[in-house]
């Protein structure tokens, strides 16, 4: 009777430490533009800049390199410039749409609104800026650029050190 007790707290340790481990793995969110998973690691404590496009709507297009400079300058920042087709493009239609609009960041291959609980926008562009506390703090809409995005970003994370 001991020797079973003994080796089902054994077994139990091993459940239990199995379940500790899967909890620490965060929650993924699927893929890029180019096939690359996007691990929750990957993005846990930096702020996010959420950028909604369309391949038919002009100021998305033209907002394009404005984001491509953006993750230029904030590289080694804890900042990720990261958009979202409108429209759902998958696969080899989302990598094509994404290399003939010259997109130098992430595109999700999947909408992470409901992960970051964002509102759905009829309007576009549209770009949300999320904490590194994954919650969303600000919605911009219409045509950005990175000296604006640059500037909102700095005023949030003044707000949020204060």
């Amino acid at each position: 009777m001991a020797m079973q007790l003994h080796w089902f707290k054994g077994r139990m340790l091993i459940v239990g430490l199995a379940a500790l481990l899967l909890a620490g793995c965060g929650e993924d969110y699927g893929i890029d533009q180019d096939g690359r998973k996007v691990t929750a690691e990957s993005l846990e404590g930096q702020w996010l800049l959420i950028n909604y496009w369309a391949t038919w709507c002009a100021p998305c297009r033209a907002e394009i390199s404005e984001f491509n400079q953006l993750t230029v300058q904030l590289k080694g920042q804890p900042v990720q410039v990261l958009g979202v087709n409108f429209d759902g493009l998958q696969g080899a239609e989302l990598s094509k749409a994404s290399a003939n609009l010259g997109i130098a960041y992430r595109v999700f291959a999947q909408d992470p609104a409901a992960h970051w609980q964002l509102p759905r926008s009829e309007v576009l562009p549209v770009t949300y800026i999320v904490g590194p506390n994954g919650v969303l703090r600000e919605r911009l809409l219409g045509e950005q650029t990175a000296v604006g995005l640059q500037a909102k970003l700095a005023q949030l994370q003044k707000d949020a050190e204060q």
